[in-house]
């Protein structure tokens, strides 16, 4: 999530002083993601810096109203018009520490995975009751909280249907199959050396 371009879209409608862009992002997001004031502050003077907004006045209240630039709005027009980029190398936690898991002599992979499909549902449950526990579905503030909400709920349900899969797969592979003892070659500095697998992936 860009805390970066969500706050410089909100400046792209009006000035605002700190605690107000907070609130701002909270009305559009339903306080899914909540910002400390202090996050606030920092991006803005890292916004300040970049030329994308700047001071403007104070009022009698002692707040200032941070401006957006003409940088800062040709930003989020770029942002607007852009797709996400999501890296194909990015590390999931639970991923990894399945892998890892499923790896290890006298680990009941199950086991682990059970816990973890537990805390998913009750997760999904969470987010489903949230999601209809909010009021008019079709007002501006209720429908931007539903969107980052519906977000959260196929994420989980996905989490869900992987767990079962990652299941039923290990099932396939006695335990003992599956365990790897630590290597008694001891590893070289630099690159690890290609395989003969690898070396035929690549022609």
């Amino acid at each position: 999530m860009s805390v970066r371009q969500s706050l410089l879209a909100i400046l792209d409608q009006g000035p605002c002083y700190g605690y107000q862009l907070r609130a701002e992002f909270d009305r559009r997001t339903g306080s899914t993601w909540p910002l400390n004031v202090g996050q606030i502050y920092n991006t803005l003077e890292r916004l300040e810096r970049d030329g994308l907004v700047h001071r403007g006045e104070v009022d009698e209240h002692g707040h200032v109203y941070w401006q957006i630039t003409h940088a800062g709005s040709a930003e989020v027009a770029s942002w607007l018009s852009s797709p996400v980029e999501r890296g194909q190398a990015t590390r999931d936690e639970l991923a990894i520490k399945l892998a890892v898991a499923a790896t290890l002599p006298g680990i009941d992979v199950t086991t682990v995975i059970q816990t973890q499909r537990k805390a998913s549902l009750r997760q999904l449950q969470s987010l489903q009751r949230a999601k209809y526990a909010g009021g008019d579905p079709e007002g501006p503030q209720e429908l931007a909280w539903s969107l980052v909400v519906d977000s959260m709920i196929f994420a989980a349900e996905a989490e869900v249907r992987w767990l079962d899969h990652t299941e039923q797969r290990l099932a396939m592979h006695p335990e003992h199959a599956m365990a790897l003892e630590l290597a008694t070659d001891r590893p070289r500095r630099g690159r690890p050396q290609k395989t003969a697998t690898d070396a035929a992936n690549a022609r």
